[in-house]
C-alpha cells in the first residue's frame, strides 16, 4: 500500500487544488493543449478594470502518510516568454503602471476607483473612471485618439470626411484651422462636426466643388486643463483625368532591333496603375524579351516578327474612380529578311540566326548611360531597374559594391530586370550595378544610392501623471536624415510665448518638472521635423490628489485548512500612497509580531492557522487626505484526511476485489470522493461498484491489474491514497498456432462515436482493426481543438488493448475532434479517421497561473512574472489576469491592473521594498479561485553607505583579521550580500622588487561584522577599503587602512636543475625564490643516496643566500641521489623543491631485491654466453662459405661406387642455400639428388632411438650417409669425426 501526495488550501482557491498539477502540465509540456501567449493591452468601454481579490496559499503534494500536511502548490518550471515594457502610473498603494483589459461586460462597480493607474501604459490614452463617486475628483486633460491620415486623399463623389477623436475629463471641445487660419465652421453651411467629437463632415449633395475645400486642416480639442493638437492633415481631392486623344502611326522597326513603346499616363491622384493590352483586351505576354517598365512603357530587347500580329494598347486604372482609360493602340511593322513566320523557328536553338538575325552585344534601354543616382527614404522600398537590348535577349544580374545584397529585404521582379530592396534603412546606401551579358558581351550600369530619412522617433514624449510636490519629465528624441529641429509648444501655442512657469525648465529635447502642483496641468506638444516630413506628439501633465478608498468588496469570507499558512490582503487606492494597518475583533493593538506578519504592502500573514485564529480582522489605510477601512471574515476548517487506505492486494482472475478509502473531514464542506487507475480517470463499468467508503470490482480480468488511487477532495483541499492490485493468469495455455504467423501493426481503429454527452465528459466508442497477429495492448486516444492549436493533434489518454469504450474527461470551452492509434509489440497503427466535434461550455478558471514572481529589473520598478495558463485550463474565451500588488507593512491598498500577456512592470516604485503580489486568472464567465499571495520585491539601487571603523589585526605573516561596524539597513538599498574588502599590495619591504598591485577582493557574506583575508605577501606594505555589496553591485568605499606583513618563509629556489656530466660528480643549480617573503640568509641542501629499496645516511649542507650552485660527489657509479632545497629567512625555511639525479646507463639490469651486477657468478654467465655467441657466428660464418669441402669418412673397406663423383680425395661439395639444387628434390650428404617421391624416409637418416624430434617437430640427430641394405647394423655410420664435423654438429 502507498500513500501519494494530497493538497489542502488556504483560501476558496482550494477548491480547485486537486487539479492543480493538471493546469500545470501544460507549462511542462506534458499537457494536450497548447499554452497560450498574448499580450496586449485593453480598456473597458465604460473604464480601465483593476482588479482586487484575494487567494489563500493552497499546499501542494509532498511524499508521506499524512499527505494533506503539505504547504505549497506543485511548482512548475518557468518558461521564458516575450516580455513587454510597462512604464510607471501612481496611486494604488504605490506606484503601478502597465497594461489594461477591455472587458465584455460591465465593470465591478468598485474596479473604476483604480482606472487612472494604468493608464500610462497605452502612450497617450488614459482612461477617466465612469464611477460618479470619484468622476468630479480626477480630470484629464485632452488627448488625440482618432485622426485621418497626414496626407487625405477623397473621391469627390462622396462627402468629405476629416476625422479628429479626442478625450478628456471634462470632455474637451473643438476648433479646426484651414491653411494655419481659423476656420470658422458656421458660416459655411455645407461643413459640420459631429456631435461630441470634432470630425468634420462636408456634404456635397446640395451642389458644390470639393476642389474647394483642398488645403492644410488642423484639429484642437480643449478642455481647461489643456489642448491637444492633430496632425496637419493635407487634403487632396481625387483625380483621374482623360487620355487625351492622338492617332498614331504604324510603328516600322527592322526585326532584331529594340522598341520602346511608351505609355505616358495622364496625372492622376493617385497615381494609375498601368498594365498592356490588346484592343481586344488580351493580355500581352512579358519575357525577358518583352516586358514593362516601372513608368509604363513597353520595352523591347529585341523585336521579332510574330509582335506583329497584335496592337499594343496602353491602359491606366485609377483607384477611386475604379475605372480603366485605354489609350490607341500602336501598331508594329517589322521589316525583316525571312518574310515567312515559321513557328517551327520559334523553338530553333538558334532561332536569330536562322531568321537571318545579327547579333549584337547588350546596351541600355533604361536608365541611359554607365551611372545614375537615386534617393530614397528611410522605411521606403527602394526599386532599381534595369532594362538592356541586345540579340540574343541579354540576361540581367544585380550586384551591390564592396557587399552582399540584403537576402532577407532584396527580391528580383520583371524577369531580374528590377531589384526590389523593402524596408530601406542607412546600411543599404551604397553603389549598386547592374550586369547585362548575352554571348557576345556585357555591359553593366551604377546606380548610386542614397538613404535619407524623415524623422522617426527615439524617444516618444509619455503623458506624466504626478503626486502633488512630485518631480517627471518629458522627452522628445527624433533622428532622421537630415538631423530634425525640435519645437516644444504648450496647449498648441509656442513654449516661448507661454506664461512663465517656475517649476519648469526646457532643455533641448526634454522638459524637467519639479514640484509640480495642481496648476501644473497642460498638454504639451512635440513637432520635430526636416526637409522630408515631421512627426507631432502630444503628451500631458497631470497631477492626482485622492483620500484612501478601499478596492474590494466590503466583509470578504476566506476559508482556510486548519495548520496552513494565509495572507489576508486588503487593497486600496488613494494619493498620496496611504498607510496600512490591521486589527482583530475590534482590539486597539496592532497586529504584527509573533503568529502575524505585516509586508510592507500591507498584507497580514499568518503563519500557522489556528482555531483561535478565527474572526473578523480590519485593516485601515491612512494618508494626510483621510482614511478608510474594510473587513475581512477568517473561518478555519479541519483538514480532509484518509484514515483507512486501500490496501495492495493479489487476485485471481474471476475473483471479486474491495478497495477501502474511508475519509474524515470538516463537516461544513462537502465531501467528494473519486477514483483513479494508473493515474486516469476510472470509468466505472457494469463489474464495479463504487461506494461512499469503498471500490468492489467483480469478476476480476487482467486489464484490472494496475494502481488505484482513492481521491478525497473538498473545495478546499484533498487527500490521495494509492494501491496496486496484481491479478495472477491462468496456467500457459499451449502455444498459440498463430504464432508461426508473421506479425504486423494493426490496423487503425474506425467508426468512432461519441455517446453520453455531458458538460465534462463523453463517452468515445470505436470499433477495433485487425492486430495483424499481434494482439493489441494498448489504445492511445488523441484530441484536436480548433482555437488555440488548429491541427495539432495532443494525447488525451491511454486505455488498455481489451477496450473499446471509454469515458473521456473534458475541460471547459474546448471544442474536442478525438481520434484513436492502436498499438500492439510490433508498432502503433495509423490514425483512425477523426470523430465528429463536441464543444464543451465554458466555465470560470479553477486555477491560477503559476510561478509567480516580483523582481526589480531596475532601481525603480518591479516586474510581475508568471507562467501563463494553458488552453485546457482557460476554461472560457478572453483569459486574462488580475494583478495585484501592494507594499508590505505600509497599510497601503492594493493596486490592481488586468493583463492579458505574462508580465507587469510596477514603475516608479521606492527601491528595495517587499510588496504582496497576487496574480488571478479570469474568463467571460467569472473569475478563477483566489490567488495565493507571493513576495516580490522592488528594484534595488547602490548601497549609500561604507562600512565605519574598519580595524585590522595582522594573524601572520599572510592573513589578516577585520572587523567594522555594521551599516544601516536602509542605507544598503537592496539586499544585503556581502561586505568586501578591496586590497592591494602596495610594495614590498625588499628593495627593487617589482610587485603586482592588481586589485584583490575578499567577501563576507551575510550581515557579519569580521573576517579574515588570508593569501597575502609576508613581508609587504598593503591598503584595504571595505565596501557593501547588493544586488545592484557596490556602495562607497570607506577610508583607505594601510597595514604591513611581517616576514614570512620564502617560495620554493626556482628552476632546479640536477645534472650528471659523469658518474663521479653530480651538479646542482637553482635561482632565487619567486617570493622570498623577507631577507634571504641561506639556503638547506638536503639529500640522501638509494639503491632500490636500500636507503643512506641523509645529508644536511647549509648555504649562504648568493650561492646557487653545488657539486656532490658520488660514493658509487651505481647509486642515485634524492635533493631536496629549501630556502631560510630569519622566520625559518620555506617551501622545498624537491628532485632525483638521473638514472646510471645501466640501472635496467637491477632488480629490487640485490645489486646482482657486481656479483660474480653474474658475471661469469655473461662471459660464457657471450663465448658461445661467438662460436655460433662462427658456424654461421662457415656455412655461408661457398665450395668448402669437408672429409666425411675415413677409409672403407667397401670401395665407392662408380656413381661417387669424388672417389679420389672421399670428400663431397657442401653447398649453402645459394647453390641448393632444383625445387622437388634433396641433397643428401653424399651429394646424390634424390626425388621427393622416392621412398626416402627419416630411416634412411637415422635408426632407433637415436633419431629425435624437438617439441617443435623438427628433426635433429646426427646425419648418417645411406647405406647398402646389405651392410650391418655395426658398420652403419662411417663418418669422421673432425673438429669441424663436430661444430657442425654442435651447430
Amino acid at each position: 500500500m502507498r500513500r501519494q501526495a494530497a493538497s489542502g488550501a488556504a483560501g476558496d482557491a482550494g477548491r480547485a487544488a486537486a487539479r492543480v498539477a493538471d493546469s500545470a502540465d501544460c507549462t511542462r509540456g506534458r499537457s494536450p493543449c497548447p499554452c497560450r501567449l498574448i499580450d496586449f493591452c485593453a480598456v473597458w468601454d465604460a473604464g480601465v478594470f483593476l482588479a482586487s481579490a484575494a487567494r489563500q496559499g493552497a499546499p501542494s503534494g509532498v511524499t508521506g502518510r499524512r499527505l494533506n500536511e503539505a504547504e505549497t502548490l506543485n511548482s512548475v518550471r518557468e518558461d521564458q516568454f516575450q516580455r513587454l515594457e510597462a512604464a510607471r502610473p501612481r496611486g494604488l498603494g504605490h506606484g503601478a503602471r502597465g497594461p489594461v483589459l477591455r472587458m465584455a461586460g460591465p465593470p465591478p462597480p468598485w474596479a473604476c476607483t483604480a482606472i487612472l493607474l494604468c493608464a500610462l501604459s497605452l502612450s497617450g490614452a488614459i482612461e477617466i473612471p465612469m464611477d460618479p463617486s470619484i468622476q468630479n475628483e480626477l480630470s484629464q486633460p485632452p488627448t488625440i485618439t482618432k485622426q485621418s491620415v497626414k496626407d487625405h486623399i477623397v473621391d469627390p463623389r462622396d462627402n468629405i470626411l476629416i476625422e479628429c477623436e479626442a478625450k478628456g475629463n471634462p470632455a474637451p471641445s473643438f476648433h479646426w484651422t484651414r491653411n494655419s487660419k481659423f476656420f470658422n465652421i458656421a458660416k459655411d453651411p455645407r461643413v459640420s462636426m459631429r456631435r461630441r467629437s470634432g470630425t468634420l463632415v462636408i456634404d456635397f449633395r446640395s451642389g458644390g466643388r470639393p476642389e474647394e475645400y483642398e488645403g492644410e486642416y488642423q484639429c484642437f480639442a480643449r478642455n481647461k486643463f489643456g489642448t491637444a493638437l492633430s496632425n496637419r492633415i493635407r487634403l487632396q481631392v481625387s483625380k483621374s483625368p482623360l487620355w487625351p486623344k492622338e492617332n498614331l502611326d504604324p510603328v516600322v522597326v527592322q526585326e532584331g532591333a529594340p522598341l520602346t513603346l511608351q505609355c505616358n499616363p495622364p496625372p492622376g491622384l493617385p497615381s494609375p496603375v498601368i498594365f498592356w493590352m490588346s484592343s481586344s483586351m488580351e493580355p500581352i505576354t512579358q519575357d525577358k524579351r518583352v516586358s514593362q517598365g516601372h513608368n509604363g512603357d513597353l520595352y523591347f530587347s529585341n523585336v521579332m516578327l510574330q509582335d506583329m500580329q497584335t496592337d499594343y494598347s496602353c491602359n491606366a486604372r485609377f483607384h477611386f474612380t475604379h475605372t480603366i482609360q485605354q489609350k490607341n493602340p500602336f501598331n508594329l511593322k517589322v521589316l525583316t529578311n525571312h518574310p515567312y513566320n515559321d513557328s517551327s523557328l520559334r523553338n530553333h536553338p538558334d532561332m536569330y540566326s536562322a531568321r537571318g538575325v545579327a547579333e549584337r552585344t547588350p546596351s541600355f534601354m533604361y536608365p541611359q548611360g554607365t551611372a545614375s543616382s537615386q534617393m530614397v527614404l528611410r522605411g521606403m522600398d527602394l526599386l532599381l531597374e534595369c532594362i538592356a537590348s541586345g540579340v540574343p535577349t541579354p540576361d540581367i544580374a544585380w550586384y551591390k559594391k564592396g557587399g552582399d545584397l540584403p537576402s532577407d529585404k532584396a527580391k528580383f521582379e520583371n524577369f531580374n530586370k528590377a531589384l526590389r530592396i523593402t524596408n530601406v534603412s542607412e546600411e543599404d546606401s551604397g553603389e549598386y550595378f547592374c550586369l547585362a551579358s548575352n554571348k557576345m558581351g556585357s555591359i553593366r550600369h551604377t546606380i548610386s544610392v542614397r538613404v535619407k530619412a524623415a524623422p522617426y522617433w527615439l524617444d516618444e514624449p509619455k503623458n506624466l501623471i504626478l503626486a502633488p510636490g512630485e518631480d517627471g519629465r518629458l522627452v522628445c528624441r527624433a533622428n532622421g536624415n537630415p538631423k530634425p529641429t525640435v519645437q516644444w509648444m504648450v496647449n498648441g501655442e509656442p513654449l516661448q510665448s507661454a506664461p512663465p512657469n517656475p517649476n519648469r525648465e526646457v532643455a533641448g529635447d526634454t522638459i524637467i518638472f519639479r514640484d509640480t502642483q495642481i496648476s501644473s496641468r497642460a498638454v504639451y506638444q512635440c513637432n520635430t521635423s526636416n526637409e522630408h516630413g515631421y512627426l507631432l506628439a502630444n503628451a500631458f501633465v497631470s497631477v492626482l490628489d485622492v483620500p484612501p478608498r478601499m478596492l474590494s468588496p466590503r466583509n470578504q469570507l476566506i476559508r482556510v485548512i486548519l495548520y496552513n499558512r494565509t495572507r489576508l490582503d486588503c487593497p486600496f487606492f488613494g494619493s498620496p500612497i496611504p498607510t496600512l494597518r490591521w486589527f482583530k475583533n475590534g482590539q486597539g493593538s496592532n497586529l504584527d509580531g509573533g503568529n502575524y506578519h505585516v509586508y510592507e504592502n500591507g498584507s497580514l500573514e499568518i503563519k500557522m492557522i489556528r482555531k483561535e485564529d478565527q474572526g473578523i480582522y480590519t485593516c485601515v489605510a491612512t494618508n494626510i487626505l483621510g482614511k478608510a477601512e474594510n473587513q475581512v471574515r477568517l473561518e478555519v476548517k479541519d483538514p480532509t484526511r484518509i484514515y483507512r487506505m486501500p490496501e495492495d492486494q493479489v487476485a485471481k482472475r474471476g475473483t471479486t476485489v474491495q478497495l477501502e478509502c474511508r475519509v474524515k473531514h470538516d463537516p461544513s464542506l462537502k465531501l467528494s470522493v473519486s477514483w483513479l487507475k494508473d493515474d486516469e480517470p476510472l470509468y466505472i463499468s457494469n463489474r464495479m461498484k463504487k461506494e461512499e467508503d469503498s471500490l468492489t470490482i467483480f469478476g476480476v480480468a487482467e486489464r484490472d491489474q494496475g494502481s488505484y488511487t482513492c481521491v478525497a477532495s473538498t473545495e478546499l483541499d484533498q487527500d490521495l491514497a494509492k494501491a496496486h492490485l496484481t491479478v495472477l493468469a491462468d496456467q500457459a495455455t499451449p502455444t498459440n498456432r498463430l504464432a508461426a504467423l508473421p506479425k504486423g501493426r494493426p490496423d487503425r481503429p474506425r467508426d468512432l462515436e461519441l455517446t453520453d454527452l455531458a458538460e465534462r465528459s463523453v463517452r468515445l466508442t470505436w470499433i477495433p482493426g485487425d492486430d495483424n497477429n499481434s494482439p493489441i495492448t494498448d489504445y492511445v486516444v488523441q484530441f484536436e481543438e480548433d482555437q488555440f492549436q488548429p491541427g495539432v493533434w495532443h494525447d488525451h489518454s491511454k486505455f488498455p488493448g481489451s477496450v473499446n469504450s471509454a469515458v473521456l474527461r473534458l475541460s471547459p470551452y474546448v471544442n474536442y475532434q478525438f481520434r484513436v492509434i492502436a498499438i500492439n509489440e510490433v508498432g502503433s497503427s495509423h490514425p483512425s479517421l477523426p470523430s465528429e466535434r463536441y464543444r464543451t461550455s465554458g466555465a470560470p478558471p479553477e486555477s491560477n497561473p503559476s510561478d509567480v514572481k516580483g523582481e526589480g529589473s531596475r532601481k525603480n520598478n518591479m516586474e510581475i512574472t508568471w507562467t501563463p495558463m494553458n488552453a485546457t485550463s482557460a476554461f472560457g474565451p478572453n483569459l486574462r489576469y488580475i494583478v495585484k500588488w501592494r507594499r508590505r507593512e505600509t497599510r497601503e491598498a492594493w493596486n490592481n491592473v488586468t493583463v492579458w500577456g505574462s508580465r507587469y512592470v510596477v514603475g516608479q516604485t521606492p527601491v528595495y521594498v517587499p510588496y504582496e503580489i497576487r496574480v488571478q486568472a479570469e474568463n467571460d464567465f467569472g473569475k478563477g479561485p483566489e490567488p495565493d499571495t507571493v513576495i516580490g520585491y522592488s528594484g534595488e539601487d547602490y548601497p549609500r553607505a561604507a562600512p565605519t571603523d574598519v580595524k585590522i589585526r595582522v594573524l601572520n605573516s599572510t592573513a589578516i583579521s577585520l572587523q567594522w561596524n555594521r551599516v544601516y539597513s536602509d542605507t544598503v538599498q537592496g539586499q544585503l550580500r556581502e561586505y568586501r574588502a578591496y586590497y592591494w599590495r602596495e610594495s614590498s619591504l625588499l628593495k627593487n622588487l617589482w610587485v603586482s598591485q592588481k586589485r584583490q577582493q575578499a567577501g563576507f557574506p551575510g550581515d557579519r561584522l569580521r573576517g579574515v583575508v588570508s593569501r597575502l605577501f609576508p613581508y609587504s606594505n598593503y591598503k584595504l577599503e571595505m565596501v557593501v555589496v547588493n544586488g545592484r553591485g557596490d556602495g562607497p568605499r570607506s577610508e583607505t587602512k594601510e597595514f604591513t606583513t611581517p616576514e614570512g618563509v620564502p617560495s620554493a629556489p626556482r628552476r632546479f636543475r640536477v645534472r650528471q656530466p659523469n658518474l663521479e660528480t653530480i651538479n646542482l643549480e637553482w635561482d632565487h625564490p619567486e617570493h622570498p617573503n623577507g631577507i634571504l640568509i641561506g639556503y638547506t641542501l638536503k639529500y640522501v643516496a638509494f639503491n632500490g629499496t636500500k636507503v643512506g645516511k641523509q645529508i644536511v649542507e647549509n648555504f649562504s643566500p648568493n650561492q646557487t650552485k653545488f657539486t656532490v660527489q658520488r660514493a658509487d657509479p651505481v647509486s642515485r641521489y634524492r635533493f631536496s632545497l629549501s630556502a631560510r629567512t630569519q622566520v625559518g625555511s620555506g617551501e622545498a623543491v624537491t628532485e632525483e639525479s638521473p638514472a646510471p646507463p645501466n640501472e635496467a639490469y637491477t632488480n629490487n631485491q640485490a645489486d646482482i651486477a657486481t656479483q660474480g657468478w653474474f658475471i661469469g654467465l655473461m662471459c660464457a654466453v657471450a663465448l658461445l655467441v661467438l662460436i655460433l657466428l662462427i658456424v654461421c660464418f662457415i656455412k655461408r662459405s661457398r665450395g668448402g669441402k669437408y672429409p666425411v669418412r675415413e677409409k672403407k673397406d667397401v670401395p665407392l661406387g662408380p656413381e661417387d663423383p669424388k672417389e679420389e680425395d672421399g670428400s663431397f661439395d657442401y653447398s649453402d642455400e645459394d647453390n641448393k639444387p632444383l625445387q622437388g628434390s634433396q641433397t643428401s650428404l653424399d651429394g646424390t639428388i634424390k626425388q621427393q617421391e622416392s621412398d626416402d624416409s627419416l630411416v634412411d637418416y637415422g635408426e632407433g632411438g637415436e633419431g629425435q624430434f624437438n617439441e617443435d617437430g623438427s628433426f635433429i640427430g646426427q646425419y648418417t650417409v645411406k647405406k647398402d641394405k646389405e651392410e650391418t647394423e655395426g658398420n652403419e655410420s662411417s663418418e669422421a669425426t673432425s673438429p669441424v664435423n663436430a661444430i657442425y654438429s654442435l651447430a
